[in-house]
Formats: C-alpha cells, sequence, structure tokens
C-alpha cells in the first residue's frame, strides 16, 4: 500500500510530468543544439536542468513569502494558476506548443548564443521552467509543511532525471516514436493538464468561497 508521502511524491511528479513533458521537449532541445557535439549537448542538458531544479526549488519553498510580499491569497493563486494552466493544457491538446513555454522569440533571441548560454535562455526559462511549472510547485507545497516540501521537490527532482535521460538520448528516441508518436503523446499530456488546472481552479474557487464566509 502507497504510504502518503509516495503518494504526495507520486502525485506532484505526475503533475510535473504533464507540464513540463520531456518528449514534448525532446524536439525543441535537439533544435538548440542541433550544432552541438554530444558532450556539449550533455553540458547543456546538465546545466539547464540544474538552473531550472533551482527555480523550482526557490518557487516551493519561498512560495508563502511571494504570496504575503504582495498580499495573494492561496486562492486566488489557484484559480489564476488552474486557468494559467487549463490554457497550455488545452493548446497541447490540439497539438500546438504553448506559447508561455515556447515564445516565438526563442529562435532569432539564441542565433548569437554560445551553447551553453541556451541552456539558461530559453531552455531552462521559460520552456522547463515556464509560468505552469512554478505554478505547479507552489500549488503542491501551498500547505506550507516539510512534508510537502520534500515531496514536491522529490517528484520534480526524479523529473529532471528522466528529462536528462532523453536529453542525451535524444536523437535515437525520436527516430524511434516519430513526429507522429511525440504529437500523441503531446495532446495525451495536455488532457491530463487540462484536468489538473480544473481541479486547481476547483480547489481555489472552493477556498475564495470558504475565505468569503469566514469574513462573513
Amino acid at each position: 500500500m502507497i504510504n502518503e508521502f509516495t503518494g504526495s511524491t507520486l502525485s506532484a511528479f505526475m503533475g510535473f510530468l504533464a507540464v513540463m513533458n520531456p518528449i514534448a521537449n525532446l524536439p525543441v532541445f535537439l533544435g538548440l543544439t542541433q550544432d552541438d557535439d554530444e558532450q556539449t549537448r550533455r553540458k547543456v542538458a546538465k546545466k539547464a536542468l540544474i538552473f531550472t531544479f533551482i527555480i523550482i526549488l526557490v518557487f516551493t519553498i519561498g512560495g508563502k513569502l511571494i504570496f504575503d510580499l504582495f498580499g495573494i491569497s492561496l486562492p486566488a493563486f489557484r484559480i489564476t494558476g488552474g486557468l494559467l494552466v487549463m490554457m497550455i493544457g488545452f493548446q497541447m491538446l490540439h497539438g500546438e506548443q504553448s506559447r508561455l513555454h515556447h515564445p516565438r522569440e526563442r529562435s532569432g533571441a539564441t542565433t548569437l548564443q554560445s551553447p551553453l548560454e541556451v541552456a539558461i535562455t530559453p531552455l531552462s526559462i521559460p520552456i522547463l521552467a515556464g509560468p505552469g511549472t512554478i505554478a505547479t510547485a507552489i500549488n503542491y507545497a501551498s500547505t506550507g509543511g516539510i512534508k510537502e516540501y520534500t515531496a514536491t521537490l522529490a517528484g520534480f527532482a526524479v523529473l529532471c532525471f528522466i528529462t536528462y535521460g532523453f536529453f542525451v538520448t535524444g536523437e535515437k528516441f525520436a527516430r524511434f516514436i516519430g513526429d507522429s508518436g511525440i504529437r500523441v503523446i503531446t495532446q495525451i499530456m495536455g488532457l491530463i493538464l487540462a484536468v489538473i488546472g480544473t481541479q486547481m481552479l476547483i480547489d481555489g474557487v472552493a477556498g475564495a468561497v470558504s475565505l468569503m464566509g469566514q469574513d462573513g
């Protein structure tokens, strides 16, 4: 039987998997590193994922402080975050890459960058650690307990290792499943992500109603 911590870690992992989707991001990584050798690709993947983990670590632990600093309530964040995650999910469901994760400027912005610079932007920000990923991290760690922090970060760490594996073996995997395979997986992840966003929205509305009842 799955204990509470393992269940929370698995839940966080699945949420992050849907929004960060290493399979859908694989063609982006290959495109950004197409002129690099295998060793450089490994360095880019490693640097990007370490930086991405640090960003999620900051927002996971500092989410409440950010809320207090800007006067944001948890229900308000869940409603906004839910809508944001839903929007990304619906775009993926229709076979599109979210503009929040893949802005149009990225291809032009990287032409003058060194190979390792693309690891930070646009690969880490906003492709891997985009708004949806950050919203998911804060949502899963929103209760602020040590267990929630640890489960959220553990789930994301596992995903980072898996993503690294996809990136460094990317060409072989992409050839194996083909463009249609990547598109189908992206649509499935989009459906899961839309459902997660809907649940965040429901939780946010319920929390807002509860706060209004307390104020009344």
